[in-house]
């Protein structure tokens, strides 16, 4: 089962807006997760999180890229960005999303 998680062990169940980017010649790109009104921010307690933890059966993708939204000095969504560096990674992350879309429902539309 693909999840993510903010703080290790709990369990993001917000579904994020994903947007992917990858540069003309295949070798990077970016993944912007923007999650609104997070279980992360639910209990106000932004120090536990640590990063954004993609898990799944093949192991873990981490990105420390992590930032909150305030309105009003009130959470109120994240955005994660995570960059790949590489054509392997690109691949990595893309079966990451492939297992994340399944167990959640998800649809890929081109822009």
């Amino acid at each position: 089962m693909a999840k993510i998680q903010f703080s290790r062990g709990v369990n993001e169940e917000v579904i994020p807006d994903i947007r992917l980017t990858r540069s003309r010649s295949g070798e990077s790109g970016t993944a912007t997760f923007i999650f609104q009104n997070p279980n992360a921010l639910g209990s106000g307690n932004t120090e536990d999180i640590t990063g954004m933890y993609m898990i799944d059966e093949e192991g873990e993708i981490i990105t420390r890229e992590v930032k909150g939204k305030f309105i009003n000095g009130k959470p109120e969504a994240l955005e994660a960005v995570y960059i790949m560096r590489s054509p392997d990674e690109w691949e990595r992350f893309m079966r990451f999303m492939e297992r994340y879309a399944e167990d959640n429902g998800l649809e890929f539309g081109k822009s």
